[in-house]
């Protein structure tokens, strides 16, 4: 029985919504995609004429799993400051599991968490702005450390 399906999001292009009840500790489905370098991937992403998505994953080895090559509908899972699922590595693989029971109809996400390597600044505020709309929302994808490095930064 298929659990998910991925379709338009209210919060950003596609997402991935339950097509049934998920508990809270429920195993939903694997990321997917090549596992390559950072510095391959980022070539790949270099050369491709249209910008915009990348659907990086990135491993606790170095290494990064390419959802837009070879990769399922784990891919389209949006972004949120409050995550009802959350990303578990494991043997060079990365499953999503429930953090919350989650009810049929409701979309899927993940906390990216994100981490960049230059200093975060008003373009990079505004490049990964979050639009999850939660009560305690972030105001960015960025990780907490990035978001208050940005404070210090300021």
């Amino acid at each position: 029985m298929k659990r998910v399906s991925v379709r338009q999001s209210p919060v950003h292009g596609k997402g991935v919504f339950a097509l049934c009840s998920l508990r809270a500790g429920e195993r939903i489905f694997e990321y997917k995609g090549m596992v390559t370098t950072w510095h391959e991937a980022a070539r790949w992403y270099e050369r491709r004429e249209v910008s915009g998505h990348t659907f990086l994953f990135g491993l606790s080895d170095g290494r990064v799993i390419d959802g837009g090559r070879g990769g399922n509908g784990a891919r389209w899972l949006n972004h949120a400051c409050a995550a009802n699922c959350e990303a578990v590595e494991g043997d060079g693989r990365v499953f999503i599991e429930a953090i919350r029971d989650i009810a049929a109809g409701e979309e899927l996400f993940i906390d990216y968490a994100l981490e960049i390597a230059y200093e975060v600044d008003g373009d990079a505020q505004r490049e990964y702005a979050c639009r999850c709309g939660a009560q305690r929302c972030r105001g960015t994808m960025l990780g907490a450390q990035a978001s208050s490095m940005h404070e210090v930064c300021a």
